[in-house]
């Protein structure tokens, strides 16, 4: 990890690109960090900031405000890492929206209601192509099937975490059960995700 020494803010370092290879490294690094790993945020850190930061800077186009997003994505994902879920989205897919969601908030903070957020939108915009989107639709057919298998409220607990975004204190409350308990219906559903999806 770099200081940039004039703004004192993290700055993007260049290692090589990530591989898709990379993808299960990526994934237990994201873990690591979940559990409150330094040593695992600082080469998630190494891996992943040259691409973050070039959204960061496509979406910005200011290399100050680039950083200091990039920063504030890599805390985002400090605080976030538990969210992220294998079996939904791959580890850069996850953090490529993270990115682009916080640029684009940082882009209208600085120009409400500008004509260059529109530009800035289509820019950040990574829809997948037909042969992409088709292989998406199987996977979410599988996805799908995979969580028909779980308890009719951990299927839905797993929804409403890792698509809706709804926090371990909300689904507890909206369950009606502990915290802790929340937490392992969570973590063992996604076991039997992943389980079910390498079938």
């Amino acid at each position: 990890m770099r200081l940039n020494r004039r703004s004192g803010m993290l700055a993007p370092v260049q290692p090589g690109p990530v591989m898709s290879s990379d993808v299960a490294e990526l994934q237990e690094l994201l873990a690591q960090v979940a559990l409150r790993d330094r040593a695992a945020f600082q080469e998630l850190y190494r891996r992943s900031s040259p691409k973050l930061f070039a959204i960061c800077l496509r979406i910005l186009k200011d290399q100050q405000e680039a950083e200091d997003a990039l920063q504030e994505v890599f805390v985002k994902i400090w605080h976030n890492a538990d969210r992220y879920a294998a079996p939904l989205a791959s580890p850069q897919a996850w953090m490529n929206a993270v990115t682009r969601n916080l640029a684009i908030d940082m882009l209208r903070r600085r120009r409400p209601g500008g004509g260059e957020m529109d530009a800035a939108e289509r820019l950040a915009d990574d829809r997948p192509g037909p042969e992409e989107a088709a292989v998406m639709r199987s996977e979410g057919r599988r996805i799908e099937a995979c969580l028909a298998q779980l308890d009719p409220d951990r299927a839905e607990a797993v929804r409403l975490a890792y698509v809706e975004g709804a926090s371990y204190v909300e689904l507890a409350e909206r369950f009606d059960v502990p915290l802790n308990t929340m937490r392992s219906w969570l973590r063992r559903s996604l076991i039997k995700l992943r389980e079910c999806l390498t079938r």
